[in-house]
């Protein structure tokens, strides 16, 4: 496994690769977990070369403190990533990626950024669009792998390549979960005791919601979620929406021809997750 911290040198070790080499490409900001590594692997069936990035991109973080507590594993990603045999691992500095110049750039995506992670997370979608272009620029992989827990951020990243026609293929893949259900996050480790217990109750009120939309509408199961989490210690619900799969927008009268989810974000103490279901 080879390790760059230089664009410069990954490049050069990206272009002495033979011709037809194909090359799928993990961007991940490290303290890795099986999530992450369940796309490596699906990478390593589907490439040739797998690089994975390691790097905490500030412009994506909207709280300050977010990014300062962020937990960082190095060591431990670069075991967990070696045993995976991947092939190459990319962790640069915020001033090897962004010289003197650390903000993100300004984007449309077509309005995808508006909705749900977007009116509680100012300028976050323009900083992940940064960072992914930027990445792919120097990267230039076939295909590049993302875990739908994030799945609003996939939407976000098929429209960039779309409106700038990058040659990428994204790949989604599906949320990995725990035993008990949470969905997989870096941030888990950052949970008390008795928040993480408590934490597969938002997986299983998202089962809950899945099986009532298909009898009532949305607003309805909306506003049940809503009342689940009213009264809860140790959780407080920051939004809860029903979505089109394709717009993001909210769901008002419900279509059979249309792919819907729902999506979720709750507070646990200072603690953010988000999780989300197809419907």
């Amino acid at each position: 496994m080879l390790i760059f911290t230089e664009i410069k040198s990954l490049q050069q070790k990206i272009k002495s690769l033979k011709n037809g080499t194909t090359i799928g490409f993990v961007p991940t900001m490290g303290a890795l977990h099986e999530g992450h590594l369940s796309l490596v692997e699906k990478a390593k069936k589907e490439n040739d070369i797998v690089v994975v990035s390691i790097f905490v991109n500030p412009t994506q973080f909207d709280n300050a403190d977010d990014l300062i507590n962020y937990p960082k594993t190095i060591e431990k990603d670069l075991s967990l990533l070696k045993s995976f045999n991947c092939d190459i691992v990319f962790t640069p500095t915020p001033e090897e990626i962004y010289a003197d110049d650390i903000q993100s750039q300004s984007f449309d995506f077509d309005g995808l950024e508006f909705q749900m992670e977007g009116k509680f997370r100012a300028g976050h979608f323009n900083g992940v669009g940064t960072i992914v272009e930027r990445l792919f620029e120097v990267v230039k992989p076939h295909k590049a792998y993302f875990g739908e827990k994030d799945f609003q951020q996939i939407q976000i990243i098929r429209k960039m390549v779309e409106k700038r026609n990058l040659p990428v293929q994204i790949i989604s893949c599906p949320i990995h979960r725990e035993k008990d259900g949470l969905a997989m996050s870096s941030r888990n480790t950052r949970l008390t005791t008795a928040q993480r217990a408590a934490a597969p109750f938002i997986y299983e009120t998202l089962k809950k919601a899945k099986t009532l939309f298909g009898t009532k509408n949305a607003s309805e199961v909306i506003k049940w979620v809503e009342n689940e989490f009213k009264n809860h210690p140790l959780f407080n619900l920051e939004y809860v929406e029903i979505a089109d799969e394709e717009t993001l927008l909210p769901v008002e009268t419900k279509n059979p021809t249309k792919k819907y989810r729902a999506f979720i974000a709750v507070f646990a103490g200072k603690v953010r997750l988000i999780d989300n279901i197809s419907l």
